[in-house]
């Protein structure tokens, strides 16, 4: 009867319990760190309401090769509490800051035997449900150089000669191209430059001579007006009358002379 009532109040009056829902939690996924160092394990959370003044956090250690995880921190109510029995117990340091939302520790002086896997759990009431998110940490006395690193390098190494390879074809083809134009220019111009010679000499040639051939154009020409006249040849004037060829050969020297008088003036 009362539980009848109960709910019957809650109904009218519309109070509804609050419902909790999942949390997202997240940590790395693999750490690697020399032996002496220190190193950072970082955890944070991901939920749809405010952070929760009772937010928790809670590290477990599990270390290679064993079954059984171990608690090493836990914090809750504004509290930071570290196992006094563990094998952090003077060289685990809490680092983070719940009021957003982040868990995380450091582990100080670490040694070859801290290899082994971490996993944080966290709580912001009422979001309670959440699957834990686990890291893994790799102490080393000297850091290796990982498969992926040899494999870049080696890649990187290959694309470099590559493009080494096609900037030396390019200037080589940049460099012939350029010496075959400049001959090509040279040869032009040296046909052009032999045209031109070709030219100036043959002008010189005429300049040469020319004076030579003026020099025999009035004989040639004194010699041709020596000529006689051609035999039976009549001239008829307007006056119906006819001319004796020795007046044509006549007249033929007084026109010759003209002209080498002019010629040679």
């Amino acid at each position: 009867m009362l539980t009848f009532l109960a709910l019957t109040s809650v109904a009218f009056l519309g109070i509804v319990p609050e419902q909790s829902q999942a949390i997202a939690i997240y940590t790395g996924w693999e750490r690697h760190a020399l032996v002496g160092s220190d190193i950072r394990l970082s955890c944070s959370f991901f939920s749809w309401r405010w952070t929760s003044e009772d937010v928790t956090f809670s590290w477990t250690y599990r270390p290679d090769g064993s079954r059984d995880s171990i608690s090493i921190f836990h914090y809750t109510g504004g509290a930071a509490y570290v196992d006094n029995k563990g094998p952090f117990r003077d060289r685990l340091e809490f680092v983070g800051n719940p009021g957003r939302r982040d868990g995380s520790i450091l582990l100080k002086n670490l040694e070859l035997n801290d290899n082994g896997t971490f996993t944080c759990d966290a709580k912001n009431p009422p979001d309670i449900v959440g699957r834990p998110s686990s890291v893994r940490l790799l102490v080393f006395e000297k850091v290796p150089i990982q498969a992926g690193v040899i494999t870049g390098a080696i890649i990187g190494v290959v694309l470099g000669l590559l493009v080494l390879i096609v900037v030396i074809y390019y200037l080589m083809r940049f460099l012939v191209a350029r010496r075959v134009f400049s001959l090509s220019v040279s040869k032009h111009g040296k046909k052009k430059k032999e045209g031109s010679q070709q030219r100036q000499a043959s002008f010189s040639f005429y300049l040469f001579h020319m004076p030579l051939f003026l020099s025999f154009l009035p004989p040639l020409l004194f010699f041709l007006c020596l000529l006689p006249a051609p035999p039976h040849t009549q001239t008829h004037t307007q006056t119906g009358a006819y001319t004796h060829p020795a007046d044509n050969t006549k007249s033929n020297r007084l026109v010759c002379c003209h002209i080498q008088a002019l010629i040679v003036k």
